[in-house]
């Protein structure tokens, strides 16, 4: 009997099929999509369980889009100016469409994870088809990779990065299938929502030019040389308007600058350089090659090289067919653009943007084949059909709920905003309203209030000089002016931005409220000056208008109002 069910479980897992209408290609699919829905309800569940709810990154990038369905809100505002400034066209246009519909984009930020990941699924699911002619590696290929996406927080955020995957999936399985046409579109969507993944698209393209026989030979196929010529035309044509334009934020921080910044040193806001190699150059989350691996399961696509080299050892090897290259292509152009990154440091933003999202893909594919060709070659070597079933069993038990090992999956990293009175009282004030506030809630308040504020920590990005001089400026006359001897530091600051309201918390003027804050700390000397005065016991000029000037005190914050403050002597 056992005998018997492993050889059918065998047959299923490995059954070979090349037509789309066959019943296992039927279900491999529909079970990898079914798993995608799981994965995006437990996240809508997150994104709708609470009235003020935003994901951490759209904070920055969707919540100016508000002013598709409210032209008047955040007038003259350097932030909401600057991130609408750095959205690619293709994403502004695709909120934009849907805004014109009345769908409100932060509404549309919380559902689209949901039809990213569904996409992501397909395309991930018929390429590896594509590459090994075998629905159950399909399955395990997406599952893999959706598991990788909703341990990170790439796809729900639905921020341009969040478009990487569908769109990067989708170009290679029209090169595979050797669709002109949809190839030229898939890297013009690239250029529209990502354009940093259009360079790896056109390395991939290059690359089909080269071929291994015997030692490195050019491509005799002339549709190689059609393909290549047509997709650089277009990453040519996607890229032109970037190249040509200029922006009001330019320039872009050296990395000379950038050594000087606190921002990007280990601990700052951006923290960019390290002193441990292996952290720079491998793991570091935005410098190194290879930042994460989630699940841990994905490792084992780096074994698939190591079969391939023993076919008789590991047969279903033989069922790999030669498009498989595309793989080693996308790891060769990740290399490439990781290293032109580092070397035109940030010219072209950040390295490991062209490495990690790449790599998920490519070790998702590498790891759902590998795992079937283990389990054929295991079934084959073992006469003991029991133990061979037993072990398919656990990995499948494993594979399937390796998500609820961890504490946080789906890892969404939602912000619930936990002050609705806060605000409504926002709300309830003109639209053109400015608030200055150091207070950790005030990043929510352009989201949840619709109102503009000085300064952020949410906001405090680095890399266009043109935006965070300003930025830096602001938030260094903000930390003096809170703690100045002085309130006509405060009536300047007023004067000088328009300021309309001052959030303070209760805790603001202690000395641990400042020292403790590791963002206030990179903005130096103020910060140290400031935190030297609270620990001398020396009040604050602000600290004494609060009780004459304040127009709201709930749950820990204190409103002031500015006018209050310019008209006290």
């Amino acid at each position: 009997m056992a005998a018997m069910l492993s050889g059918r479980l065998h047959k299923f897992l490995t059954a070979i099929t090349v037509k789309t209408s066959k019943p296992q290609i039927i279900f491999w699919f529909s079970l990898s999509l079914t798993f995608t829905l799981i994965y995006g309800v437990l996240a809508l569940k997150q994104a709708f369980g609470s009235q003020y709810v935003v994901q951490d990154d759209a904070r920055q990038h969707v919540f100016w889009m508000q002013r598709f369905l409210q032209p008047d809100l955040f007038p003259g505002d350097l932030i909401a100016n600057y991130f609408q400034s750095v959205a690619p066209a293709g994403y502004t246009f695709f909120y934009k469409l849907f805004a014109s519909l009345g769908i409100n984009p932060l509404l549309l930020s919380k559902i689209l994870p949901v039809f990213l990941g569904l996409i992501t699924t397909a395309y991930c699911f018929g390429v590896c088809i594509k590459l090994f002619p075998i629905p159950a590696a399909g399955f395990v290929a997406s599952l893999l990779l959706n598991q990788s996406l909703w341990l990170k927080d790439d796809l729900v955020s639905a921020t341009p990065r969040a478009f990487i995957y569908p769109v990067f999936l989708a170009f290679l399985y029209y090169l595979v299938r050797r669709s002109l046409v949809l190839v030229c579109v898939a890297i013009a969507l690239l250029g529209l929502f990502y354009p940093q993944g259009i360079f790896n698209a056109a390395i991939v393209l290059i690359l089909q030019l080269v071929r291994w026989d015997n030692g490195l030979k050019l491509s005799r196929d002339r549709r190689d040389y059609l393909f290549c010529a047509a997709g650089l035309a277009v990453t040519v044509l996607v890229l032109l308007p970037f190249v040509l334009g200029t922006s009001e934020f330019a320039p872009t921080i050296t990395a000379a600058e950038a050594r000087r910044l606190p921002e990007f040193l280990p601990g700052g806001r951006s923290a960019f350089f390290s002193n441990d190699p292996w952290r720079y150059w491998l793991s570091g989350g935005r410098s190194g090659f290879l930042p994460s691996i989630q699940p841990s399961t994905l490792a084992v696509g780096f074994l698939l090289p190591v079969l391939l080299r023993y076919p008789s050892v590991f047969p279903l090897t033989q069922q790999i067919n030669r498009k498989i290259a595309i793989l080693p292509q996308m790891v060769v152009a990740s290399v490439v653009m990781f290293l032109a990154a580092h070397v035109l440091l940030f010219k072209l933003h950040l390295p490991g943007r062209y490495s990690g999202y790449s790599l998920r893909i490519v070790l998702s594919l590498a790891a759902g084949i590998t795992l079937i060709v283990l389990w054929d070659a295991l079934w084959r070597a073992c006469s003991h059909k029991v133990l061979i079933l037993t072990a398919v069993s656990l990995l499948g038990v494993a594979l399937l709920l390796y998500p609820s090992f961890g504490k946080n999956f789906p890892n969404t990293k939602y912000k619930i905003g936990s002050f609705p009175t806060l605000y409504q009282f926002f709300q309830a004030q003109p639209k053109d309203s400015l608030i200055a506030s150091l207070a950790e809630e005030a990043n929510n308040l352009p989201t949840f209030a619709q109102r503009s504020i000085l300064v952020g920590r949410e906001y405090a990005i680095p890399y266009q000089l043109g935006y965070y001089r300003q930025f830096r400026q602001r938030t260094q006359e903000l930390i003096n002016a809170q703690y100045s001897l002085k309130l006509a530091a405060a009536q300047n600051l007023i004067q000088k931005y328009g300021v309309d309201f001052w959030l303070l918390d209760k805790a603001a003027f202690t000395p641990e409220y400042v020292a403790n804050n590791s963002w206030l700390r990179q903005y130096q000397p103020v910060t140290a000056e400031a935190i030297a005065l609270l620990q001398q016991g020396k009040i604050p000029a602000l600290s004494q208008v609060v009780e004459r000037c304040q127009v709201f005190e709930r749950d820990g914050f204190v409103i002031l109002k500015a006018e209050c403050i310019l008209n006290t002597k």
